[in-house]
C-alpha cells in the first residue's frame, strides 16, 4: 500500500510538472514580440519547477542504511541504542541499526558464517584479541584509509589506546569500549590491619605482604580470579612480550613466550600466596571475586576499570573502596597496562557509500560529547581526550573519584610492543589454555614453570597451524 501511495504521489507530481511546462510554452507562443520579458519569466518558472522537482526527489531518496553488530548487553546495549538513535535523529541521510549478536565469541562466529554473502554487518564490534584475525581475514577496510582522506586529527585520541589497534603503521579499527585492570581494595580493612589506606601496594612484594596482613582467622585477605587477561597484563607490566616477533607486531608470532622469566615469576608469586592462604582461589569467574570483595570477605582483588561503578555500587557504602595501579615485581622498572575491550571495524564487502556512512558514524561516536556520555553510562574509558572537559564526565569523576587511578595508569604506561599488547590469530584459544595452566599450578597438579611450558607448547603449535592456514 505504501508503495502504491508513493507511486500515485510521483504520478501526480509528474503530471503537475507536465501541465506547468505546457502552460509556459503556451504563454510564450501567445506573447508574440513582447517576447524577451516573457521568455525570461518562462525560463524562471521552468527553472523553479525543475528545482522544486529535484528537491522533492532528493527528499524522497532513501537514507543510507548501515547495520552495526555489537556484543554489549545490559547498560552497554542501552547506551549503544541511545548513540544510534541520537545519530539517526541528527543525520537523516544515514540510518544506523544496532543489532546485538551475543557475546564476543558468538558475534565473531556469526561474522565468519556470513562470509561470501551480503548478510553481514557494515560495522562490527570485535574484542581486542580478535584483532589479528580481522586483519588476516581481509574482510576490513582499515579506518586509516578514511582518516587519511578526511584528514581526521588522530592526536585528539588517547595514544595509549590507539597504539593497540595500530599495526603495520596503520590504524585498522577505531577503539570503542576500552578498559584496563586495576587493584581494588577495602580502605577500612587496611586501617584495621594497620596498613596505610592511602598507600595501596604497588609491587608483587607489597601486595603479598598486604594480603598476609589482611588475612585473619584462616580467611584469605585477597582474591584473584583465574583470568588469562590478568596474566597478559602482568607480563606487560614487566615490559615483557607475550609472543615473539615483537609481540606479533613486527612479524607474525610463531612462538608463545608464556614460560619466560616474567611468566614463571608471576605464577610462582600467585601460587605462593594461595598456598599461604593469603589469596583465595575462587575460580575463573570474576563475578565470584567481585562478590567476595563487595561482601567484605576479601579486602583486595584485581578487576577491570569498566567494573568500577558496579563494584562501588555493590559495596553500597559498607566500606570505602580504594583503587591502585596493577602491581608489578619490585625489579621491574618499566612497563604498563594493555587496553582491553573492543573496537569498530568497517567491513569491505559493502558498497563504498555504506563504508563512508559507517565512517561518518564512527566520527560521531568518537566525538567528545558522545564519548563522555558513553563513559558515564558504561564505565569504559573515553577514547577522546576532550571528553574529560565535558560536564557530565566531570560530575561523574566527582561521584567516582577512584576512576582517576585508571586514567593515571593509562597515561603512565610506557610505549613499547609489550604494552601495546600481543597480537596473534589464536588469542581466544590461547587465553583458555593459559587459564588451564594457572589452574593446574594453583591446584598443585603441576609446578608453575612446567604448567607454563606445557601451555606455551600448545599455543606455539596452534600458532603454527594458524600461520599455515593464513598462508
Amino acid at each position: 500500500m505504501k508503495r502504491f501511495i508513493l507511486g500515485r504521489l510521483r504520478f501526480r507530481r509528474g503530471m503537475i510538472l507536465v501541465l506547468a511546462m505546457f502552460m509556459v510554452v503556451l504563454l510564450a507562443g501567445c506573447g508574440g514580440n513582447s517576447g524577451a520579458s516573457s521568455n525570461t519569466e518562462a525560463n524562471k518558472t521552468s527553472s523553479n519547477n525543475a528545482e522544486t522537482s529535484d528537491k522533492a526527489v532528493s527528499a524522497a531518496a532513501a537514507p543510507v542504511k548501515i547495520t552495526w553488530w555489537h556484543s554489549m548487553s545490559g547498560a552497554g546495549e542501552k547506551a549503544i541504542n541511545k548513540i544510534a538513535t541520537d545519530f539517526n535523529a541528527s543525520h537523516p541521510e544515514i540510518q544506523v541499526e544496532a543489532i546485538y549478536q551475543g557475546k564476543y565469541d558468538e558475534s565473531l562466529n556469526k561474522l565468519k558464517a556470513s562470509l561470501g554473502s551480503d548478510s553481514g554487518p557494515d560495522l562490527m564490534q570485535v574484542y581486542e584479541i580478535g584483532s589479528k584475525f580481522m586483519i588476516d581475514s581481509k574482510m576490513i577496510t582499515p579506518v586509516q584509509k578514511f582518516i587519511d582522506e578526511d584528514k581526521f586529527d588522530l592526536s585528539s585520541l588517547e595514544p595509549n589506546i590507539t597504539r593497540y589497534y595500530t599495526i603495520g603503521g596503520q590504524l585498522n579499527a577505531m577503539p570503542f569500549n576500552t578498559s584496563n585492570p586495576i587493584l581494588y581494595y577495602n580502605k577500612d580493612a587496611f586501617k584495621a590491619a594497620g596498613l596505610d589506606p592511602e598507600n595501596p601496594p604497588k609491587t608483587f612484594e607489597e601486595f603479598e605482604a598486604a594480603a598476609k596482613a589482611l588475612s585473619k582467622n584462616g580467611k584469605p585477605g585477597a582474591a584473584i580470579a583465574i583470568y588469562g587477561w590478568f596474566m597478559e597484563q602482568l607480563f606487560a607490566n614487566q615490559n615483557a612480550e607475550y609472543v615473539n616477533g615483537g609481540n606479533g607486531r613486527d612479524t607474525a608470532a610463531t612462538e608463545s613466550l608464556l614460560a619466560s622469566d616474567a611468566g614463571v615469576k608471576t605464577l610462582e608469586w600467585w601460587k605462593k600466596m594461595v598456598d599461604e592462604k593469603a589469596v583465595a582461589n575462587l575460580g575463573r569467574d570474576t563475578d565470584d571475586t567481585d562478590s567476595a570483595f563487595a561482601a567484605g570477605q576479601v579486602a583486595m582483588t584485581l578487576n577491570s576499570t569498566a567494573a568500577l561503578r558496579k563494584m562501588v555500587d555493590a559495596v553500597g557504602g559498607k566500606f570505602q573502596v580504594g583503587t591502585g595501579f596493577l602491581p608489578r615485581p619490585a625489579d621491574a622498572k618499566e612497563g604498563g597496562v594493555v587496553v582491553g575491550g573492543a573496537s569498530l571495524y568497517i567491513m569491505n564487502n559493502k558498497p563504498e557509500e555504506q563504508q563512508k556512512a559507517a565512517w561518518e558514524f564512527i566520527k560521531y561516536v568518537a566525538s567528545p560529547e558522545v564519548q563522555a556520555e558513553w563513559s558515564v553510562s558504561t564505565g569504559y574509558f573515553p577514547i577522546t581526550k576532550a571528553a574529560y572537559d565535558q560536564k557530565v564526565l566531570k560530575d561523574n569523576m566527582v561521584k567516582y573519584p577512584q576512576f582517576q587511578t585508571a586514567i593515571d595508569q593509562l597515561h603512565a604506561s610506557s610505549a613499547s610492543n609489550a604494552t601495546s599488547g600481543a597480537v596473534m590469530g589464536v588469542f581466544p584459544e590461547a587465553r583458555q589454555i593459559v587459564e588451564g595452566a594457572i589452574e593446574e599450578a594453583l591446584n598443585g597438579q603441576k609446578q608453575p614453570k612446567k604448567a607454563l611450558q606445557d601451555a606455551a607448547a600448545q599455543i606455539t603449535d596452534k600458532l603454527k597451524q594458524y600461520n599455515e592456514t593464513v598462508k
